[in-house]
C-alpha cells in the first residue's frame, strides 16, 4: 500500500490528517504538482487525471478521490471515528464536510490557481495534460464565496466547539485545511469571528495539523 502525495497542496494534506488521527503510517511518494510532475507520463499513468492524492492497495486497486480514501480507513480502523459515530452524525458530518469542501476549498482553488503564473494553462484541477488558461475574473469570485465561508463557518460554531458536535471529524479536518490553503494567497480569518479562531487554535494545535 503506498499514497501519491503532495506535500503543499491541500487535498492530500487532508488525507495525511486523517491517517495522522488514526494512528496509521503508510509509504508515501511525493508528487511535485507546483512543477507539473502529476501532468507527466509516469503520473498520468497512475491517474489518467492528474489528481492527487492517490491510494494504491497492494493488489493495484486505487482510490483517487479524499472521501474514498478516508472512507476505506474509517472501514478498516473505525477509532477514533472521524465520519461519525451514529447515522444521524454520519449525515451530519458528509453535509459539513461537504460545505467546507465547496465553500472553502473550491473557493480557495480559484484564487489560488487563477492568479499563480505556474497555474496559467492548468486553472481546474483533473484536465490532464489538457491546457485550461486561467480566467482572472474567477478570482474575485472565489473571494466572495470565501468571505461567506467565514461567515458561516463563525455561524456554525455557535453550537459547538467542533463543527459537528463535541469531538473533532473530517468536516473539520476540511475546513481547517482550506484555511491554511488560502493563507498562501494572503487570506486570513477575520478578527473578527472570535469562534473561528478559538476552533482554530485547537485544531491547529493538534499533532496531527503536522502532518
Amino acid at each position: 500500500m503506498k499514497l501519491y502525495d503532495c506535500a503543499m497542496a491541500p487535498n492530500p494534506r487532508r488525507a495525511r490528517i486523517f491517517l495522522a488521527e488514526k494512528g496509521i503510517e503508510i509509504p508515501k511518494v511525493e508528487v511535485d504538482i507546483l512543477e507539473g510532475e502529476n501532468l507527466g507520463p509516469a503520473f498520468l499513468a497512475v491517474n489518467p487525471r492528474g489528481l492527487l492524492p492517490v491510494l494504491e492497495l497492494d493488489d493495484g486497486t486505487r482510490f483517487d478521490e479524499v472521501m474514498a480514501i478516508c472512507r476505506y480507513f474509517e472501514d478498516i480502523q473505525p477509532e477514533p471515528p472521524l465520519l461519525g459515530r451514529t447515522p444521524v452524525e454520519r449525515a451530519l458530518v458528509e453535509c459539513m464536510q461537504r460545505k467546507m469542501e465547496f465553500d472553502g476549498m473550491v473557493a480557495g482553488s480559484e484564487v489560488f490557481r487563477n492568479t499563480h503564473p505556474q497555474f496559467a494553462a492548468r486553472s481546474i484541477p483533473g484536465g490532464g495534460g489538457e491546457a485550461i488558461p486561467a480566467i482572472p475574473a474567477l478570482v474575485d469570485r472565489g473571494r466572495q464565496t470565501l468571505a461567506r465561508f467565514f461567515g458561516w463557518l463563525e455561524r456554525y460554531l455557535e453550537r459547538s466547539p467542533y463543527l459537528v458536535g463535541d469531538h473533532y471529524t473530517m468536516a473539520d479536518i476540511t475546513a481547517q485545511c482550506a484555511i491554511d490553503f488560502v493563507a498562501w494567497v494572503d487570506i486570513k480569518i477575520p478578527a473578527a469571528n472570535s469562534r473561528t479562531q478559538r476552533w482554530y487554535e485547537s485544531v491547529a494545535a493538534r499533532p496531527s495539523a503536522q502532518a
